[in-house]
């Protein structure tokens, strides 16, 4: 168990821009639907977690607060710049500001298989007063930034977020946490997240829009 309290943050675009990468299996209003079930099963995850005191979700969409504030997340506004990384970084200054230099761990939103262990775990392994990062199934991007302690979160997500991460300093954990590591950006994402276990959430929303691999692969839009 971690000793420190952990304020998690969860940026999340607008759900009219999410998941570009689905549309040709997903309609928009489906692709949003999908976005708002996985952010619910990754808040369920994080939030079933000892060490981490609050979630803050950052986003501009009122869809995405409602749900956060259901699920107990905090709403950050969103920074007057449409930028991840800035949204972040905002939102960390703003807890470290209420909080003082607790450590930060900012999540993807879409990690529809993670386990509240595989978070537990990830956190009892990352070094305290540094920074420290999860690198995604597809071995380029990052799942998770964690800043121990007075460390600037300093966070550098977009293509190839990884590297960007260690060149500026950060530890890469090796730990085996498949869910924690799959975030969903394709349909074989998407199906894979499914084979993990994804959480109840994205389940039903899945048997809803009747998605399985057989009929996304031979219909062009499920939903």
């Amino acid at each position: 168990m971690r000793p420190h309290a952990v304020h998690a943050v969860i940026a999340v675009k607008n759900l009219d821009l999410a998941k570009s990468r689905l549309a040709d299996r997903l309609r928009p209003e489906c692709r949003a639907r999908l976005v708002l079930a996985m952010l619910a099963d990754t808040l369920i995850a994080a939030s079933a977690v000892e060490s981490i005191r609050s979630i803050t979700v950052v986003t501009p969409d009122p869809r995405v607060a409602e749900l956060a504030r259901s699920l107990g997340a905090r709403i950050h506004p969103e920074p007057r710049i449409s930028d991840l990384n800035a949204a972040l970084a905002d939102a960390a200054m703003a807890l470290r500001a209420a909080h003082g230099p607790v450590d930060l761990l900012a999540l993807q939103a879409d990690l529809p298989a993670v386990r509240p262990a595989e978070l537990a775990a990830m956190l009892s392994e990352a070094p305290d007063g540094a920074r420290s990062i999860v690198v995604d199934h597809a071995g380029t991007g990052t799942a998770a930034l964690f800043a121990g302690g007075g460390i600037d979160l300093d966070p550098r997500f977009g293509p190839g977020s990884a590297r960007a991460h260690v060149a500026s300093g950060a530890v890469e954990l090796a730990g085996d946490w498949p869910g924690l590591r799959h975030d969903v950006d394709t349909a074989e994402d998407l199906d894979r997240a499914v084979e993990l276990g994804a959480g109840a959430t994205t389940r039903a929303l899945l048997r809803d829009i009747g998605w399985s691999r057989a009929v996304h692969e031979a219909v062009r839009n499920v939903c």
